[in-house]
């Protein structure tokens, strides 16, 4: 006589809940780097790239371009329901720490034009808003 003991078949789990972005564009700046996309004709595998890097009055800089994906890069995809397809954003993981819940928004005004910063990890700024020190 055979004796074989079954395990219970595991409950099906669901997926994790997914993380939010670390870095969110407004709707202004969204539309401005999609404006940039479509006016310097920026090829398909390059995303926007946003990061950190040494330098300015309060020791940080951010970083704001368009680039190829690198080795070290965390990706992920905003404003994945537009019509053109998402935005994919490159940043280095190593940078995670400086920008975590930051969000990139983008002004133009009489006084400034671009893009500027709101990071709640800087715990000081420079008078010009470019550079930050976490």
């Amino acid at each position: 006589m055979s004796t074989t003991a079954t395990s219970p078949t595991p409950a099906p789990t669901s997926a994790p809940p997914a993380l939010p972005p670390p870095v969110r564009l407004s709707d202004r700046a969204t539309t401005e780097v999609r404006r940039i996309v479509a006016n310097k004709q920026i090829p398909a595998q390059f995303g926007l790239r946003v990061g950190v890097k040494g330098g300015g009055c309060s020791g940080m800089s951010y970083v704001l371009g368009f680039d190829k994906q690198r080795e070290h890069d965390l990706t992920f995809e905003l404003d994945a329901d537009h019509e053109a397809g998402p935005i994919t954003v490159f940043m280095d993981k190593r940078h995670g720490l400086y920008l975590m819940g930051t969000t990139v928004d983008y002004h133009d005004g009489l006084d400034a034009r671009g893009f500027v910063f709101d990071n709640p990890q800087a715990t000081q700024t420079c008078g010009c808003g470019s550079s930050f020190a976490a």
